[in-house]
């Protein structure tokens, strides 16, 4: 890792170029028993949030001091990745420690409408946690699947305070808020309520003397477009599309990603307050690349798309007690990793039964070893995407077109080095194929989501996807 103090756009730059050379195959489980003082985690994850979104990854335009004094505070990733470009599809890959196309409910990009969901007797890091001994908690997004069958009651968690959907509106959200199993009605700017739900949540676990799993997943920066102040926004909404294809801008993406900073801010204060600080893991990352207003920066492409920037994420981690200050990381991490790593930090270990796809990443965040090269795996069923990114070299397949990057060298992705590089296309096309015959097969009934032209003005010639499966029976085809 590298010390880090300075977060302008040409740091950041040089840090997503730097390649990972570590010769390591594996590292070994660090605190893989019980231990005598389990962190607390709280796990902030926000929706649709871009690479460059926040100013410690590189936006001049706007202020995130909160987001950016956790990364002071401990290590940022430079090369974080979701485990796909839609968000209940990664949400089941971070809940599961495994690749979502294991599970039917991550045949969908994202969940809309169809009757699955996670299933309850699959184990998760809640549920993992819950018998090590953890009070559990989330606040905000579920988006794994509805009730009766599904839920995060059902899924490992002690409580529950927010949505089970996919969007929900900024102000007119009283048909949607859950508490428990049962549905409330509380007004206000939903970032704020989220963010005022979590101090509780803290300061209770906090008073009781309990270990505890905070999940706060925040709906922001995810449409509908509404900053505080906008309730004429959502009035002017109401009754339409939360895709809000018409509404927007720069300034209210700011805005809300403002919000978002100041109600991190909050829930950090008040682990401080509380005494607890040093002895809680706090991460922040994203569900997937950003979205129309977002910054991708120094990446192409955004959510729904397997380019890089709709993969890759900020991703940032805090643990004063084990985690040295002031670091970035180049080591190549997923969404799924976060279920091995922190059950490791706890003394637990995934099920055995469902053994886990992430790898645990403590020993390389406490600085003990070095980055350990990746070989990982994804596919989008909109458009007939398909990625492998194995150490710098990263295989692309879009409709029938197919790429070779070095993505360190080349993050924008734009030289194709599949012929002067064959070899190298040759074996990633197959291990791909490899890989997808040990996942459930895509399936027409599956919803998938992409940009059209006729959506995004940059997506010229772009068509609506048929939302078919793509199982193709041979790597040959993918030449």
């Amino acid at each position: 890792m590298e010390a880090s103090g300075d977060f302008t756009r040409r740091s950041v730059l040089r840090g997503a170029a730097f390649g990972v050379a570590a010769l390591a195959t594996g590292v070994e489980s660090l605190f893989a028993q019980p231990v005598s003082d389990p962190p607390n985690i709280v796990f902030i994850l926000a929706d649709d949030l871009g690479y460059a979104d926040v100013s410690c990854y590189g936006r001049p335009d706007l202020s995130t001091p909160n987001i950016d004094a956790l990364a002071a505070r401990g290590t940022r990733f430079l090369q974080a990745y979701a485990n796909s470009a839609v968000c209940s599809a990664t949400r089941t890959a971070l809940i599961t420690g495994r690749y979502q196309d294991r599970l039917d409910i991550g045949l969908d990009e994202p969940l809309a409408g169809r009757d699955t969901g996670l299933p309850p007797d699959h184990p998760t890091l809640p549920s993992l946690l819950r018998k090590a001994g953890y009070g559990t908690t989330l606040v905000g997004k579920w988006h794994l699947g509805l009730l009766p069958k599904y839920g995060p009651l059902q899924s490992g968690y002690d409580h529950f305070y927010g949505f089970r959907g996919g969007a929900c509106d900024y102000y007119d959200h009283a048909d949607s808020l859950w508490d428990g199993d049962v549905r409330i009605h509380d007004a206000g700017y939903l970032t704020d309520l989220l963010g005022s739900h979590a101090v509780d949540v803290v300061n209770g676990y906090a008073k009781a003397g309990k270990p505890f799993l905070l999940s706060l997943h925040f709906n922001a920066p995810h449409w509908p477009w509404e900053a505080p102040g906008d309730e004429a926004e959502s009035k002017r909404l109401a009754g339409h599309s939360h895709f809000d294809f018409d509404g927007g801008s720069q300034k209210t993406y700011e805005r809300m990603i403002e919000e978002l900073d100041l109600q991190v801010g909050r829930v950090v204060q008040a682990l401080h307050a509380n005494g607890i600080a040093e002895n809680t893991i706090v991460i922040f990352t994203s569900d997937n690349g950003g979205e129309r207003y977002a910054d991708t920066w120094p990446f192409t492409g955004r959510k729904t798309e397997l380019l890089e920037g709709g993969l890759r994420i900020p991703a940032i981690i805090s643990w004063p007690k084990h985690i040295p200050v002031a670091q970035t990381t180049n080591q190549v991490g997923i969404s799924m990793d976060w279920l091995p790593t922190l059950l490791a930090a706890a003394g637990a270990a995934p099920d055995p039964a469902y053994p886990s796809d992430g790898l645990n990443l403590l020993p390389i965040l406490a600085g003990n070893a070095a980055p350990v090269p990746r070989k990982l795996f994804w596919r989008y069923k909109g458009n007939a995407q398909r990625a492998v990114r194995d150490g710098d070299m990263k295989f692309l397949k879009i409709l029938d077109n197919t790429f070779l990057f070095n993505v360190v060298e080349d993050p924008m992705e734009r030289a194709n080095l599949k012929e002067r590089e064959k070899d190298v296309y040759d074996r990633l096309v197959a291990e791909w194929f490899a890989w997808n015959a040990t996942m459930l097969p895509e399936i027409d009934a599956s919803f998938t989501d992409s940009f059209s032209g006729a959506m995004l003005a940059d997506h010229i010639g772009s068509p609506e996807t048929s939302g078919k499966a793509d199982n193709p029976p041979r790597a040959a085809n993918s030449h």
